[in-house]
């Protein structure tokens, strides 16, 4: 079973609730089945572990009920959710850091946020990566959404221009493993 990290989810519940109140969230709990409204209602512990079915539910909720079903809107919000992250506490690891370094590093973060998603990183010619994610079903579709959120804010921080991101083969067709194809001047 994969499985993400309680913190993710913690701060997905934190930015709804500050970004569109407590209402929309009760409405984003409203629509969710029985599991995983009791558990997105709960003390949601950081350091835990939770089906990452449950987490990608959550997601198409809320993209229903606050974009429109704009899924889009996942990756701008994992874009936040990185800027945020590297421009605080983690902005040396940027700054620092090549583009290269940089996707090598976000894939190593993605590898403590998902348990049963082993990342591979194959650095091709220069301004080429495939960041290979192998576990993820097709219900964890989202994810893919967040993925590309994360590494392109990343990236555009860091220097990168004309970053250009695809997943060559996306978590939906439920292959073995879906691979982001990144490209950057």
């Amino acid at each position: 079973m994969v499985q993400i990290k309680g913190s993710a989810i913690k701060e997905t519940v934190n930015q709804i609730k500050f970004r569109a109140g407590e209402d929309a969230f009760q409405k984003i709990l409203g629509l969710l089945d029985e599991e995983t409204r009791k558990i997105c209602q709960g003390e949601i512990y950081s350091s835990s572990w939770y089906p990452l079915d449950l987490f990608t539910r959550f997601l198409e909720v809320e993209i229903r009920v606050l974009a429109d079903g704009k899924e889009e809107m996942v990756t701008r919000g994992s874009e936040a959710v990185i800027e945020r992250q590297l421009r605080g506490i983690y902005k040396a690891f940027v700054k620092l850091g090549s583009p290269e370094f940089v996707i090598k590093r976000i894939a190593a973060v993605h590898a403590t946020y998902f348990q049963g998603v082993p990342i591979e990183v194959h650095l091709q010619a220069h301004g080429k990566a495939l960041v290979r994610y192998t576990g993820f079903a097709t219900q964890h579709r989202i994810m893919g959404f967040a993925i590309i959120g994360f590494f392109k804010k990343a990236l555009e921080i860091s220097g990168a221009r004309d970053v250009v991101l695809y997943f060559t083969i996306p978590i939906e067709d439920g292959k073995p493993y879906s691979e982001l194809s990144i490209a950057w001047s």
